[in-house]
């Protein structure tokens, strides 16, 4: 089945997925909020400063207009960094038509508030069909289509599901789970454990030691 997808934010992330989600017959744009980096992704269909070197498909349309990128979209995939995603979610919420699935791949916490990403979203527009997508996944292994495989959870399994089917592809493998708290966390605390990690190893501890920190 063919979706129109809208991706909002032209980073590494949101890059290499529109580039999957073309490569699987969907109708997908790409907005990021620089003109200069939309002009010259569109001009030399590379996204240079963030995966260079890597082909666009010259399928996806890459634009500076959020109203054109949102215009008739099915899903809406926010690839914009944690912090940013409120401002960016309010600023779309005035093109879209309501019905739209949100799928956030962002990992972090709201400063201030605290909140899980899914919990903003709830704010912005409480009547969200939210999904957020999350797992060991660097965006230039996406683009190069070498073995990945992530998580979508959502709080409606039927969603998961969808949203699963939207992405999966051979190389690209998505689970479904209803934890959407335990995925948001995960996604989250895991660089605050990685640097817990390296300063074991900087105080020249061992494995027992990582174990314990991971236990």
């Amino acid at each position: 089945m063919k979706n129109k997808i809208a991706v909002i934010g032209a980073g590494s992330f949101g890059t290499s997925l529109a580039m999957l989600l073309v490569g699987k017959g969907h109708d997908v744009s790409i907005w990021g909020r620089k003109k200069s980096q939309m002009a010259l992704m569109r001009d030399t269909l590379e996204n240079p400063h963030y995966l260079p070197g890597i082909r666009l498909p010259k399928e996806l349309n890459i634009v500076d207009d959020m109203a054109e990128a949102l215009k008739d979209a099915d899903i809406v995939l926010f690839s914009v960094p944690a912090q940013q995603f409120r401002a960016v979610l309010e600023d779309a919420k005035v093109y879209m038509k309501g019905n739209e699935i949100i799928v956030n791949v962002a990992k972090g916490i709201e400063k201030g508030t605290l909140l899980r990403l899914s919990e903003v979203a709830k704010e912005v527009i409480p009547e969200a069909k939210y999904v957020t997508l999350s797992g060991p996944s660097h965006a230039e292994e996406v683009a190069k289509s070498l073995p990945t495989t992530v998580a979508v959870a959502a709080e409606d399994e039927e969603l998961a599901k969808f949203i699963q089917n939207v992405f999966n592809t051979d190389r690209f493998r998505v689970y479904t789970n209803d934890d959407i708290a335990g995925v948001e966390l995960g996604g989250s605390l895991k660089n605050v454990i990685a640097l817990a990690a390296g300063v074991l190893d900087g105080a020249g501890f061992g494995d027992n030691t990582k174990a314990a920190l991971m236990t």
